[in-house]
């Protein structure tokens, strides 16, 4: 056979190269464009720039840094753990890899209280009485004086008045406690969000159909997920709270939707919103872990100690019933856990101890007395 021309030849690398060129770019734009729930525990499959500096940490000219913002009550229970929750903040804030932004305790009580001056604070009013839904013999929707529908209300004010730089944010609660520095974890338009067990859009098909319609789409569409821990552009977030806010009373009017949702309505609220705006979420099992279901800390970021904790003597989970050792939050309606709180028992999960730790490793400073 003869040689192969040096200009064919010259041809067929060219080709090659484009080739591949356009595979990889077509990789890499499916990877950051697909549509969809992406469920991951790699946050690196969707941003590469997690590893520049804090000067160049930008996509175009958008920074990634988000503004962390919890709301709360002046109630002594919604204070202490504000505090505890900033406390923690601050220790990880300025850590490599985190892409925390500044921080606001959305206070939505009407009137300052005594931590204006430790915690950065803006005060937003509840609903109006009676707007709240509140019934006095049905105390679900009041979680230890934190009036749950009041959250969205609080955001919308919040939105509206205040000055944020940062062009992402953080929904956060109290009862979060920050375990390793968290970056941005909102991709392409699709805000991060975490996956609750207990939101179940396709077991309630009936009733998401009265606020998410089948012309809007399918029921999938509708995240297992509440409001908080989310990552969300700004700009997004100002066009959904305002529809979360009116489901969130929709659904409170709504007998069969209250009775089915319950204390979880405005979770449900907030994911049927984002879908009627087109927003579907990153969901990400690492962003937090729930004690004592959850336990090992590991990689995760936050931990969220809404549940009870209680084992007997030999470290054995005893759930639904009180344990001869115990933490439970709702036992400190008045002030912070004891500073001489008992350690666990041997053989409780490592997420415990730790949430033990954190818990108190604040309390007993001098910035915390």
């Amino acid at each position: 056979m003869g040689r192969a021309s040096p200009l064919l030849l010259v041809l067929l690398a060219l080709g090659f190269f484009f080739a591949t060129y356009n595979l990889l770019t077509m990789i890499m734009h499916n990877r950051g464009s697909g549509l969809g729930n992406w469920m991951t525990d790699d946050f690196d499959v969707f941003d590469p720039i997690t590893r520049m500096t804090k000067e160049t940490k930008k996509v175009g000219n958008r920074n990634l840094y988000f503004h962390v913002a919890l709301t709360a009550t002046d109630a002594p229970y919604s204070q202490w753990q504000c505090r505890i929750m900033f406390y923690w903040y601050k220790k990880v804030k300025d850590m490599p890899g985190s892409e925390m932004g500044g921080f606001t305790r959305v206070l939505h009580s009407g009137s300052p209280d005594s931590l204006m001056d430790e915690i950065p604070t803006f005060v937003v009013y509840p609903l109006p009485d009676g707007l709240d839904r509140v019934d006095p013999g049905n105390g679900y929707m009041i979680v230890w004086g934190y009036i749950v529908l009041n959250r969205p209300w609080a955001f919308v004010q919040w939105l509206e008045k205040a000055t944020i730089e940062e062009e992402y944010i953080l929904m956060a609660e109290p009862d979060h406690i920050f375990v390793n520095p968290l970056p941005n974890l909102a991709h392409g338009g699709h805000p991060a969000g975490f996956p609750f067990f207990y939101i179940k859009p396709a077991d309630n098909e009936i009733i998401i159909r009265k606020f998410y319609p089948k012309e809007k789409g399918p029921v999938t569409d509708v995240d297992p997920i509440g409001n908080s821990p989310v990552i969300i552009e700004k700009s997004q977030l100002e066009e959904i709270a305002p529809t979360w806010m009116n489901i969130s009373l929709r659904m409170k009017d709504d007998p069969e939707t209250d009775k089915a949702f319950g204390w979880v309505l405005e979770m449900y609220a907030y994911a049927v919103a984002s879908a009627l705006h087109g927003v579907q979420h990153i969901l990400r099992k690492d962003f937090m872990l729930q004690p004592p279901w959850d336990l090992e800390v590991g990689k995760k970021f936050i931990i969220h100690y809404t549940y009870g904790c209680d084992y007997n003597l030999k470290g054995e989970l005893t759930y639904g019933k009180i344990g001869e050792w115990r933490f439970d939050k709702r036992s400190f309606l008045s002030g912070p856990p004891p500073k001489n709180l008992t350690l666990p028992p041997p053989g409780v999960p490592e997420s415990v101890k730790k949430l033990k730790v954190l818990l108190l490793s604040p309390i007993g400073v001098s910035e915390f007395v």
